[in-house]
């Protein structure tokens, strides 16, 4: 027998965070937030809870502390207590509902699946033989994790359809049981006022007639983010006469490569790495067009959040993101992130009509803007509430 729960009935949410720090951690916030103002009891089980979420009536945060030193210890650790909490609320709460991002912890309800580990093999330019060994062991354990967990979710939420078609042909999940669901926006990430970007531009030293283009990813040792091949295009357009300047927000462990990469092709004049940032806004309030030529990528929320401001974005069609663009915008995506030269070649063509993309692209941003995080999650809630779990609280 299947029992549906109602507002008051608790979820349980397993994430690695609760915060507007990150992509996966903006999505699982605002899930959290939205069950909360609903009347619904929370429980989040995660490393790190936003402060002022975990106040809130009605959370019960269960915070598990990072292993020092050990991504996979705290991996586990995460997975560990998940299921200690799920298993404690569904006993208490016939139709408790459980979420588990991924392979983070094996649970048979929702799981919400923001990356598929199958879809990417990692590459480790330039990285000591430690941090291979490391990253390697990592990667084969979350593929590992994520084959044995995913498939026997009874609703599996993708974020996009290349997320789903990944599951059904890469990770065995029954097509049947995936539903797609796009990440939401913050409607407060809207196009900057003219007095937003001056501040913007001035924060950034550049001045008011100067070009602006930025990269918003991780600079890791692996090259998935793609800006290898955005250095390699940027240093062949200088030799051209190129008179943009790129700013690349994100920090990782190659961010002192990446520095050395920029300073020995010559580009220290035009080419700005801010490291971490919170600033992400007021970079893209400063931005003409934002980059990512990423090799892989489920969704793309740094090319959505640039679009909601208004900001068009060059982005690779590996990423997820890539077929909401409507038809209009298709010179907006790269077909190959690997050709250098194709890359150099739309650079060219925004920077000969450069004022006329943002206009290009108002309708879309608005459209992006209209779904707001508060609507994704209402339409989660809606989804799981429509498949049931069965009358022990276990998801049937």
């Amino acid at each position: 027998m299947h029992t549906r729960s109602g507002a008051g009935t608790p979820w349980v949410i397993v994430a690695p965070g609760f915060h507007r720090a990150g992509g996966m951690e903006k999505a699982n916030l605002a899930l959290a937030r939205h069950l909360v103002d609903r009347g619904t009891p929370v429980h989040l089980v995660g490393h790190v809870v936003d402060e002022e979420m975990g106040k809130l009536p009605g959370v019960s945060a269960h915070l598990v502390p990072r292993t020092r030193g050990s991504f996979l210890l705290a991996d586990r650790a995460l997975a560990r207590r998940g299921k200690e909490v799920a298993r404690r609320v569904t006993a208490l709460e016939h139709g408790a509902r459980v979420v588990v991002n991924g392979g983070n912890c094996d649970w048979g309800d929702v799981n919400w699946v923001h990356c598929v580990h199958h879809a990417w093999a990692q590459s480790h330019i330039g990285a000591p033989l430690w941090f291979r060994l490391r990253s390697n062991l990592l990667a084969a354990a979350a593929r590992r994790d994520e084959r044995a967990r995913v498939p026997g979710a009874r609703l599996v939420l993708a974020n996009s359809e290349l997320t789903k078609e990944h599951l059904t042909s890469l990770v065995g999940v029954p097509a049947a049981r995936v539903r797609t669901q796009y990440l939401g926006a913050d409607p407060a990430w809207g196009p900057p006022s003219e007095d937003e970007r001056r501040a913007a531009r001035e924060w950034l030293g550049v001045s008011p007639d100067v070009p602006l283009v930025a990269f918003v990813g991780v600079l890791g040792y692996d090259t998935r983010k793609g800006f290898d091949v955005l250095l390699e295009a940027w240093s062949r357009l200088v030799g051209m006469g190129w008179d943009a300047h790129l700013v690349a927000a994100g920090g990782g462990r190659g961010h002192e490569r990446w520095s050395d990469r920029v300073r020995e092709a010559g580009l220290e004049g035009q080419v700005r790495l801010l490291g971490i940032t919170n600033r992400v806004p007021e970079l893209l309030a400063a931005a003409d067009l934002l980059v990512s030529p990423v090799r892989y990528e489920s969704y793309g929320l740094n090319v959505h959040e640039a679009l909601c401001r208004g900001v068009p974005a060059l982005v690779s069609g590996r990423a997820g993101i890539a077929e909401r663009y409507p038809a209009d915008l298709r010179d907006l995506i790269l077909d190959d992130p690997e050709n250098v030269d194709a890359l150099v070649t739309r650079l060219l063509a925004w920077r000969s009509s450069l004022d006329t993309w943002k206009p290009r692209v108002a309708d879309f941003s608005e459209r992006l803007r209209a779904y707001t995080w508060e609507r994704m999650a209402s339409d989660i809630v809606e989804l799981v509430e429509a498949t049931g779990v069965e009358a022990d609280g276990r998801a049937g």
